[in-house]
């Protein structure tokens, strides 16, 4: 069966066991991007390194997975969303699918990048917050005990939810959502057009598909080439979305006021914050996202159920 083929029911369950297994693979690194965009110079962390070590040391391994419990949540219907509607557009828009048209294929990534900030806004709103908590508890910004959170302090993600519903509205779960377009749509068009492409020329004239071990490498190429690109877009939409400052931080009004104060206050390597970090994570997320598709984990729970 062919990806084309695969039903929808199959493309979300695809799309939910990738989200799964690549968030709990990733997810200590992707914790170590959000202190490293939300720190302004370097107080508190030097690096990716000196992050995660002090992470580990004063908050355990329970604190390197801060904010977990939301991503795996909702990652399952994120993921989904994204992969499923990308496949759909591509059949929508690609009449003859033999043909290769980067066009439509990158129209196919930007329909599917609108689609997913339905749930990626709300989900990364929460997780910022609890993944942020603990560089907030640092000794530099003067809160807690030899930088740990006390427990009473330590937010989750339902009480942020429901004060934030409670002042703001659904509006509240939404904030940073014009920074979130930004960034997912532009990674929506560089990464689906080039994994298929990357993919393409592994494909086999005898199966018609690209090996396993070639469509899990494409899936990270195309998703580290793109996750760099679009750094920019991704601090400014964490240091949007990011709700409780540290002393003498900023608070920002949108995208135009945070790229502003960003460019002048902290200079123009501020942008590529956390770079390193976000392709490590977003590679290995999306080739297992692809070599679950591969290895068809939704045709086999399909088919075991029938």
């Amino acid at each position: 069966m062919s990806s084309q083929d695969l039903s929808i029911a199959t493309k979300l369950i695809n799309g939910g066991v990738a989200g799964l297994v690549g968030v709990t693979c990733v997810f200590p690194i992707d914790l170590v991007k959000t202190r490293l965009q939300n720190q302004h110079g370097k107080d508190v962390y030097r690096g990716m390194i000196d992050c995660l070590v002090k992470t580990a040391r004063t908050e355990g391994f329970v604190g390197m997975y801060r904010g977990a419990a939301v991503n795996l949540t909702l990652v399952t219907p994120e993921k989904a969303i994204k992969l499923a509607a990308n496949d759909f557009f591509r059949q929508l828009l690609m009449e003859d699918r033999t043909q290769r048209d980067l066009q439509m294929e990158m129209l196919a990534g930007c329909g599917a990048g609108m689609c997913q900030v339905v749930v990626t806004c709300p989900m990364e709103m929460l997780k910022i917050q609890l993944q942020d908590a603990g560089r907030l508890a640092a000794p530099t910004h003067g809160t807690g005990s030899a930088g740990l959170p006390s427990t009473c302090q330590r937010p989750s993600a339902t009480l942020i939810a429901r004060e934030l519903l409670r002042t703001e509205g659904l509006s509240g779960l939404y904030k940073g959502l014009g920074a979130t377009l930004l960034r997912d749509i532009p990674f929506s068009i560089l990464y689906f057009p080039l994994f298929a492409n990357l993919n393409h020329l592994g494909v086999s004239e005898l199966t018609g598909k690209a090996s396993f071990a070639h469509s899990f490498l494409s899936g990270c190429a195309a998703g580290s080439v793109a996750a760099a690109a679009v750094t920019p877009l991704d601090v400014l939409k964490t240091r949007i979305q990011t709700l409780k400052k540290g002393v003498g931080e900023e608070t920002y009004s949108g995208v135009a006021d945070c790229a502003r104060k960003l460019w002048t206050q902290e200079g123009p390597s501020a942008f590529m914050k956390g770079a390193g970090c976000r392709a490590l994570v977003i590679a290995p997320l999306f080739g297992i996202a692809q070599g679950v598709y591969f290895v068809g984990i939704g045709e086999h729970v399909l088919k075991y159920f029938q």
